[in-house]
């Protein structure tokens, strides 16, 4: 197969997860923005999830958060999503939205509050048994913010015994991926605040706890590619939360801040065999002020580009260059790469795949966000709050 055609067929089977949430409302600290045609419903966020697919190919699993998506049946809630040809995805849990977890959850001092966030997690569990989901994925907000608040270690050996617990409950075929972040909500110390805390968690628990990189979640100048890189030589990777952010955790669209660097986080999954080891990739993202279905799409878009320009790396010439100590000639294979333009390529995979060549039009001309627009009148619309 020649170097062309093994880029198409890779491609052709990525998988790029949406997250129910981002078909809702969402905004700042100050304010969520309400827009016409927002779901009311996981059902309707499904509905919405079914474009992105239609119109991109590699979007067919539509990441769920508990409780914004609980319904009464989730079994009846997957036949819906088979029925719209997309399927439910990783299981978000949420322990940073109830009165009780102001000092945490996992973390929090009193075991009453800690008892409450575990039997969240498990529920969470049964819920992934009721969809055929077969990841769980865990942000805690935990943290303290100040001095002497609480023990630190006494909050890490609480956080093990609860990942332990739910753990143990993991069925076969099911993960845990532990996301972990810089700062925020908590200002002093965060429980679980970067890679090396997350991965000592997975190392202990064992080989089904794997480590989530969000790539928002990072100080300035952090070398986002060299985590992904070791995650991946330890066989630990679990997944990405694709977005970008230009000061802190803003989850704008992926590849939208700084393309160049989510090329070089592709260009070590692909070198490191991540494309193929299971690893999870989604958006995680918030459209406050744009229209959510047409940037969810170009957000798989830009995943996919950057993902066309690491598989057309010259990696022989590369390892050569690198071996023979040619600095700039290494660092020139890999700009080439990413200096092409990919979109004649991914045109040319879409139209094999059967799909319309330029999804954000062939969107346009649907007539689907006028449709949602007249039918979505009353009722909730679906959002993380006011």
């Amino acid at each position: 197969m020649t170097e062309l055609a093994a880029a198409k067929a890779a491609l052709k089977t990525q998988v790029v997860e949406t997250p129910s949430w981002a078909y809702g409302n969402s905004g700042t600290r100050f304010k969520v923005f309400a827009q016409q045609g927002v779901p009311r419903s996981p059902q309707e966020k499904l509905d919405d999830a079914a474009k992105v697919h239609e119109f991109t190919g590699v979007a067919p699993s539509v990441a769920l958060h508990i409780p914004w998506d609980r319904v009464d049946d989730y079994a009846a809630l997957a036949e819906h999503a088979g029925q719209r040809g997309v399927r439910l995805g990783t299981v978000n849990s949420n322990t940073f939205q109830d009165d009780a977890y102001r000092l945490g959850s996992v973390c929090h001092p009193d075991p009453a509050v800690r008892r409450k966030a575990v039997d969240h997690l498990l529920e969470c569990v049964d819920i992934m048994d009721a969809t055929g989901s077969a990841d769980l994925k865990l942000w805690f907000a935990d943290g303290t913010n100040y001095p002497g608040q609480d023990d630190l270690r006494a909050r890490q050996d609480r956080l093990a015994e609860a990942l332990a617990e739910v753990y143990a409950r993991l069925g076969e075929g099911q993960r845990m991926l532990l996301e972990y972040k810089l700062f925020e909500p908590a200002f002093y110390s965060t429980d679980v605040p970067d890679w090396g805390t997350a991965y000592a968690h997975c190392l202990k628990l064992g080989p089904k706890a794997r480590v989530v990189v969000d790539t928002g979640h990072h100080a300035p100048g952090t070398n986002i590619e060299f985590i992904v890189a070791t995650l991946l030589r330890e066989d630990r990777l679990g997944g990405f939360d694709f977005n970008s952010r230009f000061y802190a955790d803003d989850d704008l669209m992926a590849g939208a801040a700084d393309p160049f660097q989510l090329f070089r986080i592709m260009h070590e999954v692909v070198g490191g065999g991540g494309l193929a080891s299971g690893t999870a990739f989604m958006l995680d993202q918030c459209h406050n002020i744009e229209a959510k279905i047409p940037a969810i799409i170009r957000s798989v878009m830009n995943v996919q580009e950057a993902t066309a320009k690491a598989l057309l790396v010259d990696r022989e010439a590369l390892a050569a260059a690198q071996r023979s100590g040619d600095v700039l000639g290494a660092n020139a294979v890999l700009m080439d790469a990413y200096s092409t333009d990919v979109r004649p390529l991914l045109r040319e995979v879409r139209e094999e795949m059967g799909l319309d060549p330029d999804p954000l039009a062939a969107y346009a001309r649907s007539g689907w966000a006028e449709k949602i627009v007249t039918e979505r009148v009353g009722g909730a619309q679906a959002g993380w709050g006011a």
